[in-house]
């Protein structure tokens, strides 16, 4: 254990007194900027990352080139963790892999050979297994590296250099895209295609002053490695590329892929008796193929698309998804837009034009400033390129008149070597020679001394200056340099044209059609059901239209209350005395193989609240709704329908005050019949109750003691019936109600002899 003396510097005077957070911030600052310039923004000018460049740089240094043999994964890893890139060897495989797979990366930039992942979302092969070279696209933007073009800069330990940013032409930025997390910060740009990239810089080139809608008109929007659609209107997509930020919905596509045998962009795959199946043959951008399975498997066996019988995967190096409906009547576009709205065949990608610029400061920019900084970083490459081979070209030069002076003056300088101890400063005395000339005269080869090798120099001279004069041209003129670069990204663009298989454009731009109207209803498979309720409230549905007068079992003390007969597809209003109103899709009914389940373990309903009628809802229809009190009003049925389990509150019941009557208004009614306790019958136009969607209502009966009893609606034409008591269930009709029939709010009379003692209409 080492020992400390009086001369060792006491540890607690490099201890600095400072605030905490004051120190906290300071560093953080540090780790935050390293991580946005250095970790999860790509620059602009060619579009990577750090981690990817070093990855390319160091295949370049290896020498895997698109026409040489593959080497080991585990090589290049190696290679980029210990010369470039000090971190960890899982990271840099996994970005690789990325760079190398076609369903990732709109052109990649490594060739693979092995397990590198695939569509469902499996993961790559140990880099041990599997090997990889560049593709024709990186050397594209790499192309120029030797060429004086960009700055190297020493690698983490200063062994090596390698390049600040990559100077070839290949627009990667916009061309594969990218994405990532910094520290307040983020970035995701899609990737698109080369062609419309390279034709919107080309349009800036001719105009700079070129406007945002004009660039749009060339340049289409996002082109996905995995194709599918873009279904967003094209004033969204500009607006979001004008200010760098928005989103995408995407789609996958439906399409049988088999031209020449049926082959339908529908997706529909015909079979034979009518029959048909849907067929998924593109599927949104970073959606594993596997999850969308998963998540069609999962909506088939909750029961949540019923109109779905199954999905099969056949996919080969094609992608192949097979949905068979239930039916073969089912709509097809139902179950498209059932697919986009409960599965992620629709998702959406976001745009944060947020990169690194020349300065390696974060800017988030719009397409015009983006392709703008661009191209003034081309002509920057284009110029150092110049004036790099303007350098060669002198140097060159600079030897070429040496040795056409050494020709001129052959004997003489034979006769100087073979004479003279020393002979080069009396070469450079005598023929005004450099250093460097007379050096490179004493180590030519004698075989050069041919008559033919002093015409090949005075040719080499003339084609040099040619090209010296038309670099100093080149530099000296703005003009040049852009018909230059014009030149150049035109015969870049010949590699990814529209007619190539890489260059071809994968995603259609194209603005949703009008569909049929979704609807969770629209998947419900339409079947008669009979609605039995109990009185203690216990619910449940029988297959099929009962006999409502059935023997129904219910368990020890209770008994029937409401049995009605509706189908799977309707809505059930379950009204209480409270004056709220609950909605009961009929498919959610429990079997009524058994006593069925509490209808309030379905619906929150009050305690103390009496369920006072149940019934199918039909749109459009309007119910007639009393209160204990004696008042009511008209309620339309489509504001009946609760979203929620809490219901909706309808009638404003006061205190000691209940709602009493619920009856639907058949078709043609046009009066009310009312009835108190008071056992008075008052009948009255339909016309003078109003409409409401809420509150008490109006008055329909006056009384002097007791309250309603009763009400309904009748046409009077057909006059008032009820039952008579006794075996025979016999009818009884009035149809003269004159005597009867009053102003609403009128008290009334004696209902006719026979009227129910009940006071029930």
């Amino acid at each position: 254990m080492p020992t400390t003396t009086q001369d060792d510097p006491d540890p607690f005077d490099a201890i600095v007194d400072a605030p905490f957070d004051a120190a906290l911030s300071e560093r953080y600052l540090v780790y935050a900027l390293s991580t946005i310039t250095a970790r999860s923004l790509p620059d602009l000018r060619d579009g990577l990352k750090p981690v990817h460049r070093r990855l390319l740089w160091a295949m370049r240094q290896l020498k895997l080139n698109p026409t040489d043999a593959f080497k080991k994964s585990a090589r290049v890893v190696g290679d980029v963790i210990g010369k470039y890139h000090p971190h960890g060897d899982q990271s840099v495989y996994d970005a690789m892999v990325r760079l190398a797979q076609d369903f990732s990366l709109r052109y990649p930039l490594v060739e693979g050979q092995g397990n590198f992942g695939n569509i469902d979302g499996d993961n790559a092969a140990a880099y041990r297994y599997t090997e990889a070279r560049l593709t024709k696209t990186a050397i594209h933007l790499m192309a120029g590296l030797e060429e004086g073009t960009v700055t190297f800069h020493p690698t983490y330990n200063g062994e090596e250099e390698e390049p600040e940013i990559f100077p070839g032409l290949f627009p990667n930025l916009l061309a594969n895209g990218s994405s990532g997390i910094a520290v307040g910060m983020a970035t995701s740009i899609p990737s698109h295609n080369v062609a419309e990239v390279i034709d919107a810089a080309l349009l800036l080139i001719d105009n700079p002053l070129a406007e945002h809608r004009e660039l749009m008109q060339i340049f289409r929007g996002p082109d996905f490695a995995t194709g599918g659609f873009v279904v967003d209107s094209p004033h969204s997509i500009s607006a979001a590329y004008e200010s760098g930020r928005g989103s995408f919905r995407m789609r996958g596509r439906f399409s049988t892929g088999r031209e020449g045998e049926g082959w339908e962009q529908t997706g529909i795959e015909k079979l034979g008796g009518g029959q048909w199946q849907l067929v998924i043959s593109e599927i949104p951008y970073m959606l594993p193929k596997a999850k969308l399975i998963e998540q069609i498997a999962v909506l088939i066996g909750d029961r949540k698309l019923p109109i779905l019988e199954d999905v099969r995967d056949e996919s080969d190096e094609a992608l192949r998804i097979v949905l068979v409906p239930k039916s073969r009547n089912i709509d097809p576009e139902l179950l498209k837009e059932s697919l986009y709205r409960l599965t992620d065949l629709e998702s959406r990608f976001s745009l944060n034009l947020n990169v690194l610029e020349a300065s390696h400061t974060p800017m988030v920019m719009g397409l015009r400033e983006l392709l703008t900084h661009w191209i003034a970083s081309q002509i920057d490459i284009l110029k150092r390129r110049a004036q790099h081979r303007l350098e060669k070209i002198a140097a060159r030069l600079e030897l070429v008149e040496g040795y056409i002076i050494a020709y001129l003056n052959l004997d003489r300088i034979i006769e100087i070597i073979r004479t003279e101890d020393e002979p080069k400063p009396v070469m450079m005395a005598e023929f005004g020679l450099t250093d460097r000339q007379a050096e490179a005269i004493l180590n030519m080869r004698l075989r050069s001394l041919r008559r033919l090798e002093e015409m090949e120099l005075r040719k080499e001279r003339e084609d040099l200056l040619a090209e010296q004069d038309d670099l100093e041209k080149l530099l000296a003129s703005p003009a040049r340099q852009k018909s230059r670069l014009r030149k150049d990204l035109t015969t870049l663009r010949k590699d990814y044209a529209e007619n190539t298989v890489l260059g071809r454009r994968r995603t259609t731009i194209a603005e949703a059609a009008a569909t049929v109207e979704f609807s969770m209803d629209a998947m419900i498979e339409k079947a008669p059901v009979t609605v039995i309720l109990s009185a203690k409230g216990w619910v449940r549905g029988a297959s099929g239209h009962l006999a409502l007068d059935g023997d129904f079992k219910f368990k020890d003390g209770d008994g029937p209350a409401f049995a009605l007969h509706a189908q799977t597809t309707d809505k059930l209003l379950i009204a209480c005395d409270n004056g709220r109103f609950y909605t009961l899709s009929a498919d959610k009914l429990p079997s009524a193989r058994g006593f069925g389940e509490p209808l309030r373990s379905m619906l929150d309903i009050e305690t103390e609240a009496q369920i006072l009628s149940v019934l199918v809802f039909r749109a459009g229809a309007k119910l007639l709704l009393a209160s204990s009190a004696g008042k009511g009003f008209l309620a339309p049925a489509d504001d009946l329908v609760a979203e929620t389990r809490k219901g909706r509150a309808v009638m404003t019941c006061k205190p000691g005050v209940t709602m009493k009557v619920v009856r639907e208004v058949s078709q043609g009614h046009d009066q009310v019949a009312v009835i108190g306790d008071n056992r008075k019958l008052a009948v009255f136009s339909l016309s003078e109750i109003p409409e409401m969607t809420k509150g008490q209502g109006v008055t329909l009966q006056r009384y002097r003691d007791g309250g309603l009893s009763d009400a309904k609606t009748l046409r009077l034409e057909d006059g008032l019936s009820w039952t008579m008591g006794g075996e025979t269930g016999r009818t009884r009709t009035e149809t003269d109600l004159l005597m009867w029939r009053v102003a609403r709010g009128g008290a009334g009379r004696l209902p006719p002899t026979g009227f129910p003692k009940d006071n029930r209409f």
